[in-house]
């Protein structure tokens, strides 16, 4: 059992939680490599199938019969997202810390136990990874650094701090986070309103091993949309300063009209007219599909969208140790 500075013990020192999503030629590898490390405390590996189309469950089941460490097995009747199936697997993870990774390789296993003594030897309630060479698409990484900007300008993050899905959490953290029920979840945005014991280290990046990246743009763009409207009201505020700034240029432009018609000259024509209204009619629409984007999230929330639906679940077996 591993004891924790506020008296909390824990089955295990350090649980590993891998969202699964077309990892079926990967997770094992992974499971096979996490297998051969031996952290302070042990460890145990939770693994969640997202309703992969491939036959993900199929092996990840099979995992759970030979695996030679503790391995929970958690199947969700859809596909409810990346951050959601990491929530549901945080609720079953047991360390007193807990590390969320990919199942495609690109973070090699050795670099686990790095991360875990960095977080438990230091305190830190949060430790991020960062990497001098992400080996991914230039789009990817464009995208990763815009969510990083937008965070950065929502958010009460340290300035620089790289958000990678790669970090290793305290059970502190864990217990906090795991508390939010909403179907939106934001991982990141959660752990920056819990605490301020926050650090990185820097570790490798691989290249996929196999298959291509199961984030689209529009996960990207679900994505900023969970960081943007989940965890600030700064989008709100900027559209009131939108349609403040544009109400000003509108009467600026009646006032300019009156007096060109008052001295004779003929008013701007349709062009200029035309300019003016559908750039009005633009920043209107853009506010009406802010305010909509909170409106929604609201009335999903409060009609019951779940986070995640749990079809299944295999224990870890006690004699896998």
């Amino acid at each position: 059992m591993t004891t924790l500075s506020a008296g909390a013990t824990h089955p295990v020192g350090l649980s590993i939680v891998v969202p699964v999503y077309n990892g079926a030629t990967t997770v094992g590898t992974l499971v096979a490599e996490l297998s051969k490390l031996s952290p302070e405390g042990g460890l145990e590996v939770v693994l969640v199938n997202d309703g992969s189309p491939d036959n993900s469950g199929a092996v990840c089941r099979e995992l759970a019969r030979i695996a030679t460490i503790p391995l929970t097995f958690i199947e969700h009747a859809r596909n409810f997202g990346e951050h959601n199936a990491v929530m549901t697997g945080l609720r079953h993870a047991r360390g007193a810390y807990v590390i969320t990774m990919d199942d495609d390789l690109q973070n090699p296993p050795e670099e686990v136990v790095k991360l875990y003594d960095h977080a438990r030897l230091g305190g830190f309630d949060v430790v991020y990874t960062r990497y001098a060479v992400k080996e991914h698409e230039g789009w990817r990484n464009l995208g990763s650094r815009f969510a990083n900007w937008v965070a950065d300008q929502l958010m009460d993050k340290p300035a620089g701090l790289y958000l990678s899905s790669f970090r290793c959490m305290s059970a502190l953290a864990v217990s906090e986070v795991v508390k939010y029920r909403g179907p939106y979840p934001y991982i990141d945005g959660l752990l920056m309103q819990i605490t301020q014991r926050l650090d990185s280290i820097e570790v490798k990046h691989f290249a996929r091993a196999e298959g291509r990246s199961n984030y689209t743009m529009r996960r990207l763009i679900r994505l900023w949309l969970n960081l943007a409207t989940n965890f600030s009201v700064l989008p709100l505020r900027m559209a009131i300063f939108a349609g403040v700034g544009m109400g000003t240029l509108g009467l600026i432009a009646a006032f300019w009209t009156i007096i060109e018609a008052m001295i004779g000259e003929t008013p701007s024509g349709w062009a200029s007219l035309m300019t003016v209204t559908l750039l009005i009619a633009g920043v209107q629409f853009l506010i009406l599909g802010v305010m909509g984007e909170y409106v929604g999230r609201a009335f999903m929330s409060a009609n019951g969208k779940p986070q995640g639906v749990v079809r299944e679940i295999i224990p870890a077996r006690d004699d896998a140790r």
